[in-house]
């Protein structure tokens, strides 16, 4: 906390601050980090095993597998979402759950599960994308920077 919030304080709110902070448990960060490496390491394991059947049982090349693998890994992380076994896996997992496109398939199903009481279109189609939608924007948004400084380089005669 910064000295100029310590000094707008009272005395009696700066001890209680004092007492909470003692009180406060320690966090276990290298465990944390440890978990969230090996459960995203799981996920993209899986995800490269899913590539692998494609590849030599559906006989996609290594380009074309990319889309169903990532569709399935999608599918996979709804269902369990919808049966609330991920809920499970990302409280003690962390951020390794999060990163990966389940993650992302994750925090849209559990926000329609969560407003499917509300209606399909008010609830789910509403309330869907609330958080989600901050991420596809500064995804496209970003997207949409970077192919014009690709384009701009191109027209100036580089690359």
């Amino acid at each position: 906390m910064s000295n100029k919030k310590k000094k707008k304080q009272s005395p009696t709110q700066q001890q209680y601050q004092k007492l909470a902070k003692v009180r406060e448990p320690k966090r276990p960060i290298f465990v944390n980090c440890v978990r969230a490496f090996f459960t995203g390491g799981i996920i993209c394991t899986i995800g490269q095993v899913i590539q692998w059947i494609y590849i030599n049982y559906f006989k996609f090349d290594e380009i074309t597998s990319g889309s169903p693998t990532a569709a399935t890994l999608i599918f996979l992380s709804v269902l369990l979402t919808c049966f609330g076994v991920y809920d499970h896996l990302a409280q003690w997992g962390g951020a390794g759950t999060a990163i990966p496109v389940t993650g992302f398939a994750n925090t849209i199903a559990s926000a329609a599960l969560e407003h499917k009481s509300e209606g399909f279109v008010l609830g789910v189609g509403g309330n869907m994308f609330k958080l989600a939608g901050p991420v596809i924007v500064y995804g496209v948004f970003s997207a949409f920077i970077v192919a014009l400084v690709k384009v701009t380089i191109k027209m100036l005669g580089g690359m």
